[in-house]
């Protein structure tokens, strides 16, 4: 029968890549000159750090810009607010979205049933599996989903026949 999953899924690597050339255009800034400027990841949430919150800002813009260039999804990130943090500095924390939370899912799961078609969808953890007999009416689902603003990154993968 065939089937495919909906996801939420962020590639750590391209993130990685995309805080090495934030980092190395900070490096060669001269309003970032002599400034203690620091952006770094812990599992699914990026810190930034720096002098105050102008330049907490300037960061976040240029990461956004470098993630958005390695087609990392920008609606996986959330940013938190900028907090003030010691002797005066700045801090930001963004959360890297892994996963669909469940009342994302249940939305998802609402919109496939609305639609009136022969699938079944079922909620597996962090992700929404879709199947049905027809592949035609699989590919509906797709582009009904495609054509959705869940205020999340979709992807959709492991279509199988």
């Amino acid at each position: 029968m065939p089937s495919f999953d909906v996801v939420c899924r962020v590639d750590l690597q391209e993130v990685d890549n995309a805080i090495n050339q934030t980092l190395r255009e900070l490096g060669q800034r001269f309003d970032f000159k002599g400034t203690q400027t620091e952006v770094r990841r812990e599992e699914n949430a990026l810190h930034l750090h720096s002098a105050d919150d102008f330049k907490v800002r300037a960061v976040s813009e240029i990461l956004r810009e470098k993630l958005a260039r390695r087609q990392v999804p920008l609606k996986a990130v959330q940013e938190g607010p900028i907090e003030p943090g010691p002797a005066g500095t700045a801090k930001q924390k963004l959360d890297l979205q892994q996963g669909i939370p469940v009342e994302k899912a249940r939305e998802i799961v609402k919109l496939v049933k609305e639609m009136k078609t022969r699938v079944q969808v079922a909620i597996q953890g962090d992700q929404v599996r879709v199947s049905g007999k027809k592949r035609d009416d699989l590919q509906a689902v797709i582009q009904r989903l495609r054509g959705e603003d869940l205020g999340i990154a979709m992807q959709v993968v492991n279509f199988r026949d």
